[in-house]
């Protein structure tokens, strides 16, 4: 296949995975008055709080073994090799699940005092949730290795639609608050659970493979720790946060987590499709010339994401929230570039999955994690969420270079770093303009639409690429110009 070709294969799956993603992001969003009228901000921050701990047991509990399972179906070379695959994943993450649902149910109360006088029932309810959702994203999985994205989105889309509907009723009707979010959330993870079981009955059968489980687990385990370090580089501020400054300013800055979601639901759609197609390619040379042009298209377009969700922040914060939740805005520029570096990250890294040399990982990620925790001390007593979000964007930026040094020394990849380098540069660039001009709406809209005009006279397009827009836009012009 061309590198076009190979490029729009992973555009399409991305499109197709982000549709259920674009609508839970937007459905989210939307909620966000709902939430601001019936939750107060210790709610919030006892759900972000939750949702951060249940995030690092599900790391630990799948000790690395959902990673492993895209290698090692791809490098299965016949239909029942791949079903001892699936099987031994099935069952492995089912036992991990259910033995961190039985524990958290059981040592709920005690949790519940170490969590600064959450309640029990909120515990359980994200202990629930926990095993909903590791079981949940094992099959669906299946999906992305088959590469039947239409399939994903439409479980996707009704996990979304019961979730929201529950969520609802929970919320609004019963008047449960933040007991009511997590139940909710976990609904219709549930419900779509049940009807994936009976659909993949005929590849679940009773059958784990202790040899090819003890090589995933050589290949996953060293991921566990940096899978950790990842966690914490992704939620330790706001336990800072709650900790330091208190549960109001946790929620604060959950609703500038929740702005730049925007970007995180471009790259989850992307990072979805990307290991299996990643994966999917065999040959070294065509993979080697993908890998570069991916690495600088995903930055292009996070980028210019960041520039527009940054310099418009204010007014979005203003349409949604109510006025106590204003200055969440303040911290969205911070947390989009920071996620614009986590993708770049995960496109470094496949390279270190391609060759199965995944023992390093922890030591970057491990590094990244120490100066984020070091930062959010020094910074968050005197700067707040403001400091959180710098300790975030610069762990996130240590962990690219890192992984890049890493990756290229095992699995040496011809990127575009020219290219990349004047991309960030340019967003960063309109990203300060607006901010220290204080520009007017009108004026935040111009820069932001500016972006791809501005890399133009630096020389960034290709000659390919200047045809291409060339024709885009006489397509686009009215007749007779």
């Amino acid at each position: 296949m061309t590198l076009t070709s190979e490029l729009r294969r992973l555009t399409r799956h991305s499109v197709i995975y982000g549709i259920g993603g674009l609508v839970s992001r937007i459905l989210a969003i939307l909620l966000l008055p709902l939430y601001t009228h019936y939750l107060t901000r210790a709610d919030y921050g006892a759900i972000e709080t939750l949702i951060a701990l249940t995030t690092v047991l599900v790391i630990v509990l799948r000790a690395g073994i959902s990673s492993a399972f895209f290698r090692f179906y791809f490098d299965a070379e016949t239909p029942e090799e791949r079903v001892v695959v699936v099987r031994t994943s099935f069952w492995f993450t089912m036992t991990m699940a259910t033995a961190g649902l039985i524990v958290g149910l059981v040592l709920a109360e005690p949790i519940a005092n170490v969590l600064n006088g959450m309640t029990p029932g909120l515990v359980r309810a994200a202990f629930v949730g926990l095993w909903a959702q590791m079981n949940y994203e094992q099959l669906t999985s299946l999906f992305r290795v088959e590469e039947r994205s239409v399939q994903f989105a439409a479980a996707s889309l009704a996990n979304v639609v019961v979730t929201i509907a529950a969520t609802i009723l929970l919320v609004v009707v019963w008047h449960q608050g933040a007991l009511g979010v997590l139940v909710g959330n976990f609904t219709g993870t549930l419900a779509v659970y049940v009807v994936l079981l009976a659909y993949r009955r005929y590849q679940l059968g009773l059958q784990f493979d202790r040899a090819l489980f003890r090589e995933m687990n050589r290949f996953g385990m060293p991921l566990v720790p940096s899978g950790i370090a990842l966690w914490v580089i992704n939620f330790v501020d706001r336990l800072f946060l709650n900790t330091i400054s208190g549960a109001a300013e946790t929620g604060l800055y959950s609703i500038g987590v929740r702005i730049s979601s925007v970007i995180i639901f471009l790259f989850t759609a992307f990072r979805t499709a990307w290991p299996a197609f990643a994966y999917s390619i065999t040959d070294d040379r065509e993979a080697r010339q993908t890998y570069g042009f991916v690495l600088t298209y995903l930055v292009a377009i996070c980028c210019w994401l960041s520039v527009a969700l940054g310099l418009l922040a204010p007014w979005i914060v203003h349409v949604l929230t109510t006025p106590r939740f204003y200055a969440g805005a303040q911290v969205v520029s911070l947390l989009c570039f920071s996620a614009t570096a986590y993708a770049a990250y995960t496109v470094m890294a496949i390279g270190i999955g391609r060759v199965r040399r995944t023992q390093f990982n922890w030591i970057i990620t491990g590094a990244a994690a120490a100066l984020n925790i070091g930062l959010n001390i020094v910074l968050i007593p005197p700067y707040g969420m403001n400091g959180a979000a710098i300790a975030t964007l610069a762990a996130y930026t240590l962990m690219f270079l890192l992984m890049s040094w890493n990756a290229q020394h095992m699995y040496p990849v011809p990127y575009q770093w020219r290219r990349v380098v004047t991309l960030v540069g340019v967003a960063v660039a309109l990203t300060l303009i607006g901010k220290l001009a204080d520009v007017p709406l009108a004026v935040a809209a111009l820069l932001s639409a500016a972006y791809p005009l501005v890399l133009l006279p630096l020389g960034f397009y290709l000659p390919a690429e200047r045809r291409r827009l060339r024709r885009i836009v006489s397509r686009g012009a009215p007749a007779g110009v």
